[in-house]
């Protein structure tokens, strides 16, 4: 079992093309860790937006009766992934890691696989 911190610090050296990583409790929007980001990326804002888009996904699957968890979600921009990984392990319920990579550098396939494992060792 690891800390938040060492998670994020997990997720941002593990992960190729790591730009910045968070945790956040999709309740309150709040991040209760951030690392990396920069003046091109707000993490703490980008924490409260994806609030919003975990919300509406989660209401959106209640209102067709889809019974099943969201494991992650992605959004593509034209030089980024970003990746939302729900917590779904040991008091994790409200909270999803959020993680953020350079397109060019990452390879989404292995970042969802190393995400998963990084959630999967989280300590809350």
């Amino acid at each position: 079992m690891v800390s938040v911190e060492t998670s994020l610090k997990e997720a941002m050296t593990s992960i190729e093309g790591s730009v910045g990583a968070a945790l956040v409790d999709y309740t309150s929007g709040m991040a209760l860790g951030m690392l990396g980001g920069g003046k091109d990326l707000n993490l703490e804002v980008a924490a409260a937006g994806n609030t919003d888009v975990i919300r509406a996904k989660t209401r959106t699957m209640e209102m067709l009766g889809i019974k099943e968890d969201i494991e992650d979600v992605l959004i593509t921009l034209g030089t980024q992934y970003h990746l939302i990984r729900l917590i779904k392990s040991r008091g994790g319920n409200g909270l999803f890691l959020y993680i953020v990579l350079d397109k060019a550098r990452a390879n989404l396939a292995m970042a969802r696989h190393q995400l998963k494992r990084i959630e999967a060792e989280l300590e809350l």
